[in-house]
């Protein structure tokens, strides 16, 4: 009996994310370290917030890219500390409302679709994140929206777009996800305003 080949691209976005935690982890150790024996600087500080800023990012990348076998739990407290660490310093306000634990799935394909509100986020705003009683919301407010119309009429016909480019790639997986979750996706977007129902 043949098994299943892989999704060698999730494997590969787990292991890429997996060998560049280690560094920047140690970056920001040896930046800490240094702010320890120096007073305070700009400089450092820029730093310290640079690396936590690219570390939330790596395990975001990685829970929404990387491999998810069968029925995975993941704790909540560690989705709202990568929606902590994107938000810290950054032009998009974050805030969320998690269960203790989520299906992981659930957690890639939340992630999957804050990145399509990042998209349209260009000049910042707020996000709001809700995973409770099995469903999932996020809504996006922003003075200015950027909303390319192939991408997010793709993402509401639940069908990969034409021809996405790399900074589009989460719009291509969130129609894979919601098959293999078995969701169903509402979304409206407005000048100001997106909101997304699962």
């Amino acid at each position: 009996m043949n098994k299943p080949l892989p999704d060698l691209s999730a494997l590969i976005g787990s292991r890429i994310c997996h060998d560049l935690v280690s560094p920047l982890g140690a970056i920001g150790n040896g930046v800490e370290l240094l702010g320890m024996n120096q007073p305070p600087s700009a400089e450092l500080d820029l730093i310290h917030a640079s690396v936590a800023h690219a570390l939330a990012r790596i395990r975001m990348f990685r829970l929404a890219f990387g491999a998810v076998r069968g029925e995975q739990r993941i704790s909540g407290r560690e989705v709202a500390s990568i929606l902590e660490g994107l938000g810290r310093g950054g032009r998009i306000r974050f805030e969320w409302s998690l269960p203790t634990d989520l299906p992981r799935q659930d957690a890639k394909l939340l992630l999957l679709l804050v990145q399509c509100c990042e998209s349209a986020m260009a000049w910042g705003g707020a996000l709001t994140i809700a995973h409770e009683d099995a469903q999932i919301r996020i809504a996006a407010q922003a003075p200015r929206l950027r909303i390319d119309d192939a991408l997010w009429t793709a993402l509401n016909a639940a069908r990969p777009p034409a021809d996405p480019g790399p900074a589009e790639v989460h719009f291509a997986l969130v129609p894979g996800m919601l098959a293999t979750t078995g969701r169903r996706l509402a979304l409206r977007t407005g000048p100001e305003t997106i909101e997304l129902s699962l």
